[in-house]
C-alpha cells in the first residue's frame, strides 16, 4: 500500500488541476469574475489554465512528477495569495470552496514535491 500512496496523490492532484480547466477554457462567469477582479482577464485565465494543464500532465509522467508538482505549487501559491489579498476566502457565495481547494492543492503539491525530491535534477548527487 505504501508504494501506491505517491501514485494516488499524483492522480488526485492531476484530477483537481485538470477538472478546473473547463471553467477557465469555457469562460465560465465565475472564472471571468475572478480573473477580472485580479486584473488578469482574459489572458491570465487562459495562461493559468495552460499552466495547470501542463502541471497535470507532468504529474502523470513518472520522470516529470517533480516538475508538475513544482509548477502546480507556483500556480496555486499565486491563487492563495490572490484569495488572501484581493478575492477573499469566499468568492461569489461559494462558502470558500475555491480557497479550500487551492489550499488542498498546495498541500498535495508540497507533499508530492517532497516525496519526489530525489528526482529533481539540481538536487541529484553526481557520482
Amino acid at each position: 500500500m505504501k508504494k501506491y500512496v505517491p501514485l494516488i496523490l499524483r492522480i488526485v492532484l492531476a484530477i483537481i488541476l485538470i477538472q478546473t480547466l473547463r471553467f477557465k477554457f469555457t469562460a465560465h462567469p465565475d472564472s471571468i469574475y475572478i480573473f477580472e477582479t485580479i486584473g488578469f482577464e482574459p489572458y491570465g485565465r487562459i495562461g493559468i489554465g495552460i499552466l495547470e494543464l501542463i502541471a497535470g500532465v507532468l504529474l502523470l509522467i513518472p520522470k516529470t512528477v517533480w516538475a508538475g508538482a513544482l509548477l502546480s505549487l507556483g500556480v496555486i501559491f499565486g491563487a492563495l495569495v490572490s484569495h488572501l489579498t484581493i478575492l477573499g476566502i469566499e468568492v461569489n457565495n461559494d462558502k470558500g470552496l475555491l480557497f479550500y481547494t487551492a489550499l488542498i492543492t498546495f498541500i498535495l503539491s508540497c507533499s508530492i514535491l517532497y516525496l519526489y525530491r530525489k528526482d529533481i535534477p539540481i538536487l541529484k548527487h553526481k557520482s
